[in-house]
């Protein structure tokens, strides 16, 4: 760590850009808000760098800077997000996978391991090809809820759920379109 507290803040977009925009791309999925949220970041973590306490690494802190960034985007653009298009079609999905008792209808998969799948780049290359079919709103509950962790009401105010139910619903209908999606392009 203490060879991370040398490297000087010019040297942050070279040592750190490629990682921060990775992880803006692919939550916010438009190259020139990905970039403006990292020069955002960078600016923040310049003016803050004095309050760094080196309880992380740079670049988990530098994260953490883009994660609130990432927060603060959505939530002045709260009102631009569009709606569940395909509220019918994510409808038809869930019912002919269900039986009246609600269980699965069709057989699952078997995944095998898939944790090995983590390490493998085709398989990121295929969950990022995934991602980019699923709607705008859809991706970014997924990514607020599932994998940041943003608290339940947080992910309602940003995306304009009304209730905890129907993000309840809405992610729940997301999670069978990734699945699907998986399962056909990675699994199968």
């Amino acid at each position: 760590m203490a060879q991370q507290m040398n490297i000087a803040p010019e040297d942050w977009l070279n040592e750190y850009g490629d990682i921060l925009y990775r992880y803006a791309l692919l939550r916010v999925r438009s190259e020139p808000t990905a970039e403006d949220l990292v020069q955002e970041t960078l600016l923040s973590g310049l003016q803050s760098y004095a309050n760094f306490s080196g309880k992380s690494t740079l670049r988990t802190w530098l994260i953490g800077i883009l994660k609130h960034k990432i927060v603060d985007h959505f939530r002045k653009n709260k009102y631009e997000m569009t709606t569940l298009h395909d509220e019918e079609t994510a409808a038809d999905i869930l019912a002919y996978q269900f039986d009246h008792q609600g269980h699965w209808q069709v057989n699952l998969v078997e995944w095998g391991t898939p944790d090995k799948s983590i390490d493998d780049e085709q398989f990121w290359e295929v969950f990022n090809r995934c991602i980019s079919r699923l709607p705008q709103r859809m991706a970014d509950l997924l990514f607020l809820r599932a994998i940041d962790g943003v608290a339940t009401d947080t992910c309602c105010e940003l995306l304009g759920f009304e209730s905890d139910n129907q993000l309840w619903v809405a992610l729940s209908r997301t999670r069978v379109k990734l699945r699907q999606c998986l399962e056909t392009n990675w699994f199968n």
